[in-house]
């Protein structure tokens, strides 16, 4: 079995824009802000608010701001090229998060009596079974630094495209070829998926909206460094 290795943050970095305008940056070399890399894309962090499943900004989400791999920003840059050619841009709700937003998440599903956002990200499930069935796990691939959650937006309207369920959604609602959307839903997931497979991203079969980059620099690492 590989080792499994924990990076805390020890590489300075100093950007003009970016991760919500702040000067210093503290990450790993190897990674770099999504915003620079990717100028058009979108991002709504979702862990740095408190619209999520957990109902809190979820530890280590210091500043709301998305960071990820050279490798995987280099991919996405190309993605994002080709969602614009087509009209769309870009809209990213994660990507590097640290292995102690993993431990939130892990310490929140344990928490049997915390339900407060239940009725929006898993209304047809009870909590007891999110570790059973996958959705709350020790590890997750986005703290590797190369994994993306994302959604298309149409430049012309301004508006999300609809694919049929929100990000995070608890159920197999998410399931990129789940058949109880409409035609035009599954489509639009389609077409984000032909997108970022195109560039060098492996999708999700539970979740429409997750991209890992194929060629990941860090497969067998899993970072600790706070998102700022």
């Amino acid at each position: 079995m590989k080792r499994l290795t924990f990076i805390s943050a020890f590489a300075f970095a100093v950007v003009s824009m970016g991760c919500a305008h702040f000067a210093a940056i503290d990450y790993h070399s190897g990674f770099v802000s999504l915003t620079e890399a990717v100028p058009d894309a979108i991002l709504e962090i979702r862990y740095y608010s408190t619209y999520n499943f957990v109902g809190e900004r979820i530890d280590g989400y210091e500043q709301p701001c998305a960071l990820i791999s050279k490798e995987a920003a280099a991919a996405l840059k190309a993605a994002s090229d080709d969602a614009v050619q087509r009209g769309y841009r870009l809209k990213i709700y994660d990507a590097y998060r640290p292995q102690r937003a993993v431990s939130h998440f892990m310490r929140w599903a344990k928490d049997a009596g915390d339900t407060r956002m239940k009725y929006v990200f898993y209304p047809n499930l009870d909590k007891s079974v999110l570790f059973a069935q996958g959705y709350i796990a020790e590890k997750s691939g986005h703290s590797r630094g190369s994994t993306v959650d994302l959604t298309l937006l149409d430049m012309e309207t301004g508006k999300e495209l609809d694919m049929g369920g929100t990000f995070d959604w608890f159920g197999e609602e998410s399931h990129p070829d789940y058949k109880g959307v409409t035609e035009k839903q599954y489509a639009n997931r389609m077409l984000l998926r032909e997108i970022m497979t195109t560039h060098g991203f492996k999708p999700l079969v539970e979740e429409w909206w997750h991209f890992t980059l194929e060629n990941e620099p860090y497969p067998d690492t899993y970072f600790d460094f706070p998102v700022r």
